[in-house]
């Protein structure tokens, strides 16, 4: 008798959560958030590129997932950003190749001066087979890249025109933190100053350093334009950004989800290659006109002699990168036919 008085309170209970408990359509479905991060502003081509990313998995897969991209640096630079990316707070960040020499060498191929030829040597060998082994190189970072994004070609900007390496003799150049990048700009007589992209207009304005290197771009989307007026085509670097995912993430999507991620990726590849080429021009034109930018023509040449030998070092002390350059070398070839 005792037993069943004890068995009815919990009998009650179960009835009590069966005709209360909310029914599979009334519960709230639970999406997972994907988080995507870069630095740059949204009219850049990487922003419009992860909005392209986004709608295609929202229109795909939006009842399970939501994507939100986030640029203007607004989850941290990309050196914090990866960092996050390892833990998995953030799911996907472009950065640059320079960012990424932390955590694999092979990456400091691409902060080589003159490394490419001309750009179509440049999008053969991106477009190709070696470079995607470079992909999983940064695996025991706890992300791998998935696509790469076109950021042009590097070149000086500052207050005074650069023609030839001698005109930057005791400059104070900001770089991105890449030992490759340091050495460049010593070999050119400048002083290399590390710092981390959104501080670089302030230390222009200030004269903290008195120029930068990067593509035509940032004179508008961040407005070094305003406080510089000398853009010299040395071309010394066409470095890609890199899109990179957290490997956990990857990991726990379904066959079926995966697929619909790598079609996104593959998507925002090519929205970011055409939207950078538009760009371009038209940040060209508006440097121009409306910011006064001097757009000058360098003795690429005599920059070409004078970083020579980083290329040889590099390879003397991380002979792994030698595959590459062999490709690399090869794509060169190609191209100059």
């Amino acid at each position: 008798m005792r037993q069943k008085l004890f068995a009815f309170p919990i009998l009650l209970l179960l009835v009590f959560c069966f005709l209360f408990m909310p029914s599979p359509s009334d519960a709230a479905v639970t999406k997972t958030m994907v988080r995507v991060s870069h630095g740059q502003p949204e009219d850049h081509p990487d922003h419009v590129a992860m909005l392209a990313f986004a709608e295609h998995i929202n229109s795909k897969l939006g009842d399970r997932f939501e994507v939100k991209v986030y640029g203007n640096a607004l989850l941290g630079d990309s050196k914090n950003a990866l960092e996050l990316c390892q833990t998995g707070a953030i799911n996907y960040v472009i950065c640059s190749t320079s960012n990424l020499e932390a955590y694999s060498k092979l990456y400091g191929l691409f902060s080589i001066p003159y490394l490419f030829s001309n750009k179509e040597a440049y999008f053969k060998f991106m477009d190709g087979d070696v470079v995607k082994n470079m992909y999983n190189s940064t695996n025991r970072g706890g992300f791998t890249a998935v696509t790469w994004f076109d950021a042009g070609v590097r070149s000086f900007y500052a207050q005074i025109p650069i023609k030839k390496p001698e005109d930057m003799k005791g400059m104070k150049i900001r770089v991105q933190p890449s030992p490759l990048n340091v050495a460049m700009i010593q070999s050119l007589g400048a002083g290399a100053v590390p710092m981390g992209f959104g501080e670089v207009y302030t230390a222009l304005q200030q004269g903290t350093i008195d120029g930068a290197e990067n593509n035509e771009l940032a004179l508008t989307t961040v407005k070094h334009g305003e406080v510089v007026k000398y853009y010299s085509y040395d071309m010394h670097q066409m470095q890609p950004d890199m899109l990179v995912a957290n490997n956990m993430f990857l990991e726990s999507l379904t066959d079926e989800e995966r697929a619909v991620f790598d079609e996104a990726t593959e998507i925002a590849h090519q929205v970011e290659l055409v939207a950078w080429a538009e760009q371009v021009e038209e940040t060209i034109k508006t440097a121009r006109e409306k910011m006064n930018v001097t757009f000058i023509e360098a003795d690429v040449a005599a920059f070409q002699r004078v970083c020579a030998p980083i290329r040889e070092n590099y390879l003397k002390e991380n002979p792994e990168v030698g595959p590459y350059l062999e490709e690399i070398d090869r794509c060169n070839g190609e191209s100059s036919q």
